[in-house]
């Protein structure tokens, strides 16, 4: 059992390092209080090759196994998840297209975007589809050959600036999936949505009005899509969880640096058990969370089931980052009320881990489902 990085790694881990240090962390403060999508960090990290890291060779990407895009998304993220968030949404709605596409489909939409900084968007929750994927309403109505889609997507990430989107529909009862063109007539993007973190990050409604799409856009059969979407989840969780392990990293790094120079009593704040411990424990619970996400990852690009693993490490990551946020205050104490320090921005931050790509009790959901089929736990 090997728990160190290759060469081929620890290399990333440096890139990724230094392009947040120059990029994503001098500009995290700026994006969150100006609430602009940073298509300039954007297309610095297309052009050092951050982005689209799924996209198979032979459709022009250089693809990451996910374990290393693991690692990556985690330096990103103790910089700025928000800013984190709009270089690789990408990724949730490639994936689809890479699991399930046609060879056309691949080069019509996954190859344009490794010649050129473009965006898509992964279009599934509704009004009353969150985490439960499968009260999907938006309707796909066979006409001739095609289809003629309505329906409401909300929380959409990317949704303003993508180019293509990843549609879950119901075709009579099925759910099905469908990629759809941005330019679509019919196609309404609503403005953003106003939330509480990752506000580098863009979110909006997309409203899909007698939308025509082609019969050549479905991916895969008529109800295929839940699959589709289930599996993509068991593809993008660890990295939903790496970039809640770069939060809690950041939280850390922030308390133990203030910590360690702020002084009461005559001592050194970190000489304080109240105040040690607190940093002792985010640390157990950060390497934790790390190894259950590694394992996740390691588990999918071994090609072997890790829908367990990835729905404990993207709930238990997010509990974790959460945590460590609000700890990280605490030690700052008034200082962490304020937007001096960016320990309320963490919190702010943290939150949506425990939210979106499934809520937390949507992943314990599943992991119990797993236990079910059990006969012991070995």
């Amino acid at each position: 059992m090997e728990f160190s990085l290759n060469p081929e790694q620890q290399e990333l881990v440096e890139k990724a390092r230094a392009f947040t240090k120059e990029w994503i962390s001098p500009n995290a403060v700026k994006y969150d209080r100006s609430g602009e999508f940073p298509l300039d960090i954007c297309r610095e990290a297309f052009k050092q090759g951050f982005m689209n890291p799924h996209v198979p060779a032979e459709y022009g990407g250089t693809p990451h196994r996910v374990l290393d895009h693991c690692l990556i998304l985690e330096e990103m993220c103790t910089g700025c998840s928000g800013i984190a968030t709009a270089i690789d949404a990408n990724g949730l709605s490639q994936y689809p297209v890479i699991l399930a596409g046609t060879d056309d489909q691949k080069r019509r939409f996954l190859a344009p975007m490794t010649e050129d900084l473009m965006f898509s968007a992964y279009a599934v929750t509704e009004p009353e589809a969150g985490s439960d994927v499968s009260r999907v309403k938006t309707t796909a109505e066979k006409v001739g050959s095609d289809y003629v889609l309505n329906g409401i997507k909300w929380w959409i990430t990317s949704g303003s600036v993508a180019s293509w989107y990843f549609v879950l529909a119901r075709v009579d009862d099925k759910p099905t999936g469908f990629i759809v063109p941005a330019d679509s007539p019919g196609i309404v993007r609503g403005p953003k949505e106003i939330n509480i973190g990752q506000h580098a990050s863009n979110t909006v409604r997309v409203t899909l009005e007698d939308v025509k799409v082609e019969a050549k856009n479905r991916l895969g059969e008529e109800g295929d899509g839940f699959q589709i979407a289930m599996k993509t989840f068991d593809h993008t969780r660890p990295g939903v969880a790496s970039g809640a392990n770069g939060i809690t990293k950041a939280a850390l790094n922030i308390a133990l640096s203030y910590a360690k120079r702020r002084r009461t009593f005559d001592k050194k704040l970190i000489s304080n058990q109240g105040i040690s411990f607190k940093l002792a424990e985010i640390m157990t619970r950060l390497d934790a969370a790390r190894y259950i996400t590694y394992k996740a990852a390691w588990l999918f690009d071994q090609g072997l089931d890790n829908g367990r693993e990835a729905a404990e490490a993207k709930w238990f990551a997010a509990d974790v980052a959460m945590q460590a946020a609000i700890e990280c205050a605490q030690v700052l104490g008034g200082y962490g009320y304020t937007n001096e320090m960016p320990a309320e921005k963490l919190i702010r931050d943290a939150k949506i881990y425990q939210i979106y790509e499934g809520a937390s009790e949507i992943q314990k959901m599943i992991i119990v489902g797993k236990l079910m089929r059990m006969k012991e736990v070995y």
